[in-house]
């Protein structure tokens, strides 16, 4: 019987995560270690990923870590080369790396637009390709790849640069289901509402108490929250999932506003 989340589910399978020096992506890589996965951390700094692997090696997880931007094809080809040297493939792919600042869209510069687009949806297609046509598709043995995106459902105000972007990999996601589903690739997004974690550290307390109040659930998700989201849809469990976008986002996406209107 196939259930989720139970010892040694994912025994034998490698996870490549972006962004898995801290938040939500290490939160992912401790519980999907646990399970019995093999775990490739990457990031733009090294001191992070270091006091990642230290913490995986504490619980006896097989890790590799290697400094990589995704923005950067030819590091993020190195980067994957490195996991599959070690490793020996690459089962489940967790696009998490990304970022982006609080701005209202009349100020933000051709230059920073172009830039959160680069990392958050640019940078996300980079680590894809690679991994998919290295690891997953042509007699690969197939896959599953995750996205975390964000809550994009009404638009996302404030924010215009990484709403446009990761609306792209939403469109992305499904298209990618249906074209390699025949492949035995799944693909799917998950769309975050707030959560508290080092990603959300460096913006205003008052934003983030805005966002509680307007999130049905009154409160703040959690990175423990989205990782076994994570870890539910890259499991045998959630085999016939595909070409989704499931948010976790203690209802935001229905009811509340986080941008006022005079």
């Amino acid at each position: 019987m196939l259930t989720a989340l139970r010892p040694g589910l994912f025994d034998g399978t490698t996870v490549l995560i972006t962004g898995g020096g801290s938040g939500i992506g290490l939160t992912t890589a401790l519980l999907m270690g646990g399970l019995g996965a093999q775990v490739a951390l990457c990031g733009r700094r090294s001191e992070p990923l270091e006091r990642a692997a230290a913490q995986l090696d504490e619980r006896d997880i097989s890790v590799f870590t290697g400094i990589c931007d995704i923005r950067e094809p030819e590091a993020i080809e190195t980067f994957v080369d490195g996991v599959i040297e070690r490793f020996g493939g690459v089962q489940v792919l967790v696009n998490n790396a990304g970022g982006q600042y609080p701005s209202p869209a009349k100020l933000i510069s051709p230059k920073g637009f172009a830039a959160v687009v680069r990392n958050n949806l640019v940078g996300t297609w980079n680590m894809i390709h690679s991994v998919a046509n290295k690891a997953m598709l042509d007699e690969g043995g197939g896959g599953c790849i995750i996205n975390i995106i964000a809550q994009i459902k009404r638009g996302f105000p404030g924010m215009a640069h990484t709403g446009a972007a990761r609306a792209g990999v939403d469109n992305l996601t499904k298209t990618l289901a249906v074209e390699w589903a025949s492949e035995g690739v799944r693909v799917n997004a998950i769309a975050p509402g707030i959560i508290k974690s080092t990603g959300t550290e460096r913006y205003p307390p008052e934003l983030l108490e805005l966002g509680r109040k307007a999130t049905p659930a009154k409160r703040l998700g959690t990175p423990e929250e989205v990782a076994e989201l994570i870890a539910f849809l890259s499991s045998p469990t959630a085999d016939f999932i595909t070409g989704q976008t499931v948010y976790i986002d203690g209802g935001q996406s229905l009811w509340g506003d986080l941008w006022e209107i005079d």
